[in-house]
């Protein structure tokens, strides 16, 4: 909008309009994907349910949007709503926007829409109440301050920096024991071998003369009488 235009508005109203605008628009370009996946898989036109989804996605995200806004204001500024208070704002946002989105595909799909998407609004109002008061306790303690990767869901654990000192010296303590017991091993070898050769019999003896010796003498003088 421009500037004229946005001078035949006043502030309160721009602030609800825009702002659900833009999330309409997010919720229209998901639709307009999604409607086009869904009449490729049914093999129906894919513009026309594109165009359908789209239409329907950003009807539902602009209304409940504004009748959040609306509930929001109403009950005092979301700064100063508690968590229960947006849960009652985003559920009558969500039977607002479900009405809406229902009286499009027909007058039956009217309650059924607004019962869906008011239990879809307080859903993610306590989703979104959860995180706050998460990223409330962690700015008063930051020390808890911890993602994803700090979680029970994370398959992954991260370690600061004393953790994996403690990791390696742990690894390096058992690398040297595994060293010690080798070097046991290798002087038990070596006592077994030395014992070995002292209890082995003397090397046979004729004539004061060694084995080999005679050997050598036969082959060079030949028999010896």
């Amino acid at each position: 909008m421009s500037s004229q235009q946005r001078q035949f508005l006043p502030p309160e109203v721009m602030d609800i309009v825009v702002p659900s605008l833009r999330v309409g628009g997010s919720a229209g370009a998901c639709g307009l994907f999604m409607g086009g996946a869904a009449g490729i898989i049914r093999g129906a036109p894919p513009v026309w349910f594109s165009l359908v989804a789209g239409g329907q996605w950003f009807t539902l995200g602009t209304s409940y949007w504004a009748a959040r806004l609306v509930a929001f204001n109403a009950l005092g500024g979301e700064e100063k709503l508690t968590f229960g208070d947006k849960i009652k704002g985003s559920a009558l946002a969500g039977a607002f926007s479900g009405l809406v989105g229902g009286s499009l595909r027909g007058p039956r799909n009217i309650i059924p829409g607004a019962i869906v998407c008011s239990l879809l609004g307080v859903g993610g109002q306590a989703f979104a109440n959860r995180r706050e008061a998460k990223r409330k306790e962690a700015e008063k303690d930051p020390s808890k301050n911890k993602g994803f990767w700090h979680s029970s869901w994370s398959p992954i654990t991260a370690l600061s920096d004393q953790d994996y000192i403690t990791m390696l010296e742990e690894k390096l303590l058992r690398v040297e024991a595994d060293i010690a017991l080798i070097d046991d091993r290798i002087k038990q070898l070596r006592d077994s071998d030395s014992q070995r050769e002292e209890n082995a019999p003397p090397k046979e003896v004729k004539d004061d003369v060694p084995v080999e010796a005679e050997k050598k003498g036969q082959s060079q003088t030949g028999w010896r009488w």
